[in-house]
């Protein structure tokens, strides 16, 4: 498809669901290279697979030496893709051989801009910068340090912070999504698929989805975290966050977060991270209750 031809000695082919756990170790290994930590989880890869709106085969590219993933892509929506070269491969021309057949692949579906995610500084980002890739906008993943709780805040009289019921999810994919919505420039995600990313991810319990109810009983905020354990040791990550706007500034998003790590805690999570971008304006909020920046990513996109 891409112009830019890759060494005879690499193959390709789509992904296919079952390469979830090759893949990861993919990201894993480029994200310990490039940040000292691994983010990625299996699941995470699972869970976005299984959209019911996603077709992976025809929207991904793995690069293959002797069998083994050396490298991916895929498109992940209108102008969002992810994708990763292992650091024993660099320097062959895959990343810019990647970075073309996404653009001719998001090109052919009618977008106008396409963008990735990278680590601030790494060579994912500089090739990037090279190709003319700009930035568009910053992220920051947020860690409590080990020991450390962000205090409490209590509630409006009137409104209740518990686990989320079955019957709460509709709720809370409407306010999720419509506050995400205010800064994110995207169409809204399906029920459907916004379903197989938080309670139908692999590994997923009631007490992962906690939400706020207002005095008439309604949803109007909530938080979903996953659980990862890497080398032994268990952390919370704040997945979503997010309360209604016309119940803000009220101490809700503080009320959910605090709830979100002690739940992890109860279940054997260290410690507690989360990210956001510049886009929310958020990165204050988080540093103001004692969160600090463990590492800084950009953005970057190219005008198609």
């Amino acid at each position: 498809m891409s112009a830019i031809s890759l060494p005879p000695s690499l193959t390709t082919r789509p992904l296919v669901p079952s390469d979830s756990t090759e893949v990861h170790a993919l990201i894993a290994a480029q994200e310990l290279h490039d940040i000292g930590t691994v983010e990625i989880e299996e699941e995470d890869l699972i869970a976005e697979w299984q959209r019911p709106s996603y077709d992976l085969g025809a929207s991904s590219i793995a690069v293959l030496e002797d069998d083994r993933i050396v490298a991916y892509a895929e498109l992940m929506g209108a102008d969002r893709y992810d994708a990763a070269v292992h650091p024993d491969v660099r320097g062959r021309g895959i990343g810019t051989w990647l970075a073309s057949w996404v653009r001719e692949l998001a090109r052919s579906r009618g977008a106008t801009v396409v963008g990735m995610p990278v680590p601030e500084g790494s060579p994912g980002d500089r090739l990037l910068a090279a190709l003319g890739y700009r930035i568009r906008w910053t992220s920051w993943v947020l860690r409590l340090p080990p020991g450390r709780t962000i205090e409490e805040r209590p509630l409006p009289d009137g409104y209740v912070l518990r686990v989320a019921t079955a019957a709460d999810r509709e709720q809370v994919w409407h306010v999720t999504e419509d506050a995400f919505l205010e800064w994110s420039v995207r169409d809204k995600q399906t029920f459907e698929d916004f379903a197989a990313e938080v309670w139908l991810r692999p590994g997923f319990e009631p007490w992962h989805l906690q939400v706020v109810a207002a005095p008439d009983g309604s949803v109007v905020g909530s938080v979903f975290i996953t659980v990862s354990e890497i080398d032994g040791n268990r952390e919370t990550y704040v997945s979503r966050l997010a309360v209604h706007k016309e119940h803000r500034h009220r101490g809700l998003a503080q009320a959910l977060l605090v709830a979100a790590f002690a739940a992890g805690r109860e279940h054997g999570a260290a410690s507690s991270c989360l990210s956001t971008d510049s886009r929310t304006g958020a990165l204050s909020l988080y540093e103001k209750v004692g969160m600090v920046t463990d590492s800084v990513w950009v953005n970057r996109a190219i005008d198609l």
